[in-house]
């Protein structure tokens, strides 16, 4: 997905069970925060060691894998419950569990940064259905595969349909951040969904566990734009060099679509491009518009929200700058300790470690270098058949900003195959969403919408004659 700066985590935590005992909180829970119209899903462990309490939590939605949590406190039981109370340790915002335990769960309010919301947690597991994904037979073939982009040896899975071919392909070019050949995300895998769709239709897959992560190397020095298209390119001419391979096209998500449109203007071979909340504006602008529908999603107020924007734009001229690392960290961690003050954690209570982390992420290459790219004039050498869409309710890249752009880009190139379709209802990810808001990609079902999956294959087949 496009990187996000607002560090906004919701938190959660840990519980005990009702009656007597201490120890019966022992153990792990499950259940949700009731964030309106977006319930967020997490994982709670606690331990009693001795007379000490420790434990962690998940949040499956954000990523977040054993946070470890503090102040966890387990009172006697009275005619209310048992007392259990929490927080997850190091985040802004002081997220709070504050509840009672009783009948085999545990009931009260979360709170973060002035909001509160009610959450409830149980012994029983909570399934997170993935109705779209994949399962056997397969009426095509799946082919693990290797091959070298420059010093760096990547690997991916090539699904490719029964007979001699030539069959038209496509490369799968994924978002920002380390992600795997399925685009794992908040347990959906909308990569290898896609891939199953549009191999079942004929069409080849090949998709590739980015450098870093799964069983790809990773790059000598930190990635940056032109590491993932160098990257993307190697993937296209391990295609090309398949002689059951005919045309290739491209798909590219979020920060994969500004990779696509870079290989379609160097490149004389790439027969479409498809560009999946892409970006047409510079990424600093895009970042900004991000921020600001996550603000308002979040019901911020507009002084709150005025004062983070402002910070925002301080941060990105900043990284945009010449500054060196050196020169630019102390000034970064200043509008960091800004930003933490806005979002209600005061000086006192801001932890360094925290606080240099975060701006070692703003400062880090990858970032600095999307900031400053323009994907426009990559966009006016695109001269093959392209087709961009963008969800109404992506809250990440906005489609009422880009799709216009991307269109404006498009028709300076004299491209006379462009379809855009900004989609009603549909999130970053291309499910149908109530929010919008990252934290409700994990709980929603879909993957991706049909109407999507079923819009890419008959585009690229009407390109390939079929």
């Amino acid at each position: 997905m496009i990187k996000n700066l607002s560090r906004w985590v919701a938190g959660m935590a840990a519980l005990g069970m009702a009656t007597q005992s201490m120890a019966q909180a022992d153990g792990r829970w499950e259940g949700h925060i009731e964030i309106p119209g977006a319930p967020l899903h997490v994982k709670i462990a606690l331990e009693q060691d001795a007379d000490a309490w420790q434990g962690t939590i998940d949040i499956p939605a954000q990523g977040a894998v054993a946070l470890p949590l503090s102040g966890i406190a387990v009172g006697t039981a009275d005619d209310d419950g048992q007392r259990v109370e929490f927080a997850i340790r190091g985040v802004p915002g002081q997220p709070t569990f504050r509840g009672r335990l009783e009948g085999g769960e545990i009931r009260g309010r979360f709170e973060q940064a002035g909001a509160s919301f009610p959450f409830r947690l149980g012994r029983q597991a909570v399934a997170l259905a993935r109705p779209q994904e994949p399962r056997p037979p397969f009426p095509y073939a799946s082919e693990n595969v290797r091959f070298e982009s420059g010093a760096v040896r990547l690997a991916g899975t090539l699904t490719i349909p029964p007979g001699e071919g030539p069959f038209v392909a496509v490369l799968l070019i994924s978002g920002s951040g380390l992600q795997d050949r399925d685009q794992t995300l908040f347990g959906h895998k909308p990569f290898w969904v896609l891939a199953d769709h549009l191999s079942r239709a004929g069409i080849a897959v090949l998709r590739v566990d980015d450098a870093g992560t799964g069983q790809s190397e990773a790059h000598p020095s930190p990635p940056t734009l032109e590491d993932f298209a160098a990257d993307a390119d190697a993937g296209v001419d391990f295609l090309r060099a398949d002689a059951r391979i005919g045309t290739v096209g491209l798909i590219g998500h979020s920060e994969g679509g500004a990779v696509a449109p870079l290989l379609a203007s160097r490149r004389d071979d790439i027969g479409f491009v498809v560009l999946l909340a892409a970006p047409g504006v510079p990424g600093d602008e895009l970042m900004r518009r991000q921020n600001e529908r996550i603000y308002a999603a979040l019901g911020f107020g507009a002084n709150r929200r005025d004062r983070l924007l402002g910070l925002l734009d301080r941060l990105f001229a900043m990284l945009k700058s010449d500054a060196s690392v050196t020169t630019a960290t102390p000034q970064v961690e200043a509008i960091v300790r800004e930003q933490m003050q806005a979002n209600g954690v005061p000086p006192a209570e801001q932890q360094d470690a925290q606080v240099s982390a975060a701006a070692a992420q703003a400062l880090a290459p990858a970032m600095r270098a999307f900031l400053r790219y323009d994907p426009r004039p990559a966009l006016t050498r695109t001269r093959v058949p392209v087709l961009a869409l963008n969800g109404e309710r992506d809250v990440q890249v906005d489609a009422e900003q880009n799709l216009p752009a991307i269109r404006a880009a498009l028709a300076d190139a004299d491209n006379g195959d462009v379809e855009t379709h900004r989609l009603p209802g549909l999130n970053h990810l291309f499910q149908t969403a109530v929010s919008g808001l990252p934290n409700e990609y994990g709980v929603l079902e879909e993957t991706m919408a049909p109407l999507v999956l079923d819009g890419i294959r008959d585009w690229i087949l009407a390109r390939a004659g079929r």
